[in-house]
């Protein structure tokens, strides 16, 4: 089986790629249809669905918190303060460049650890390989598919290889 480090860093590094790109081409799309580009920042599904601005959060996280919890990495607290289009882009670098610096080292012989995620609902524990496999790579793709789709919803042209990074 692919090392933990292997099937996640690399893919979340590149998933925040994207994402950053399909935020320029949404901000882009604002600006030539003469919206304010902030007004994506809100933009939710439905009204019990977080906007935009949550869906780049929780995927940055998602990504950070596989470092910290599986990969034995220093956690750095990020607020969730972003209120602006480069405010959330900056966020996204913050994330890659957190990502870029993390030694794969780190998550050697973690397929069995404990790692416990808490929530408000209460503790899940799982071990270093279920945490990486059955919740922080789902986790990951679905906030990215959200962020995909919430652009889309507002008319900006993105296509599947914009998601998938293929066009690079």
């Amino acid at each position: 089986m692919p090392a933990l480090y292997d099937v996640s860093i690399p893919a979340f590094v590149r998933g925040l790629k994207n994402l950053s790109v399909m935020l320029e081409k949404g901000e882009a799309f604002a600006t030539e249809q003469g919206f304010d580009p902030a007004e994506l920042l809100n933009t939710r599904l439905i009204d019990d669905m977080a906007p935009l601005t949550r869906q780049v959060q929780m995927t940055t996280d998602t990504a950070k918190f596989l470092a910290v919890r599986v990969g034995q990495v220093e956690n750095e607290p990020w607020a969730d303060e972003e209120a602006s289009y480069a405010d959330v882009q900056a966020r996204v670098a913050k994330a890659i460049a957190f990502l870029q610096n993390v030694s794969a080292d780190g998550f050697e012989g973690r397929e069995d650890a404990k790692v416990v995620l808490t929530t408000p609902s209460g503790d899940i524990p799982f071990t270093g390989s279920n945490y990486v496999h059955g919740f922080a790579i789902p986790n990951f793709y679905f906030h990215l598919s959200m962020a995909y789709a919430l652009l889309r919803m507002k008319g900006v042209p993105l296509g599947k290889l914009d998601f998938l990074g293929a066009i690079r």
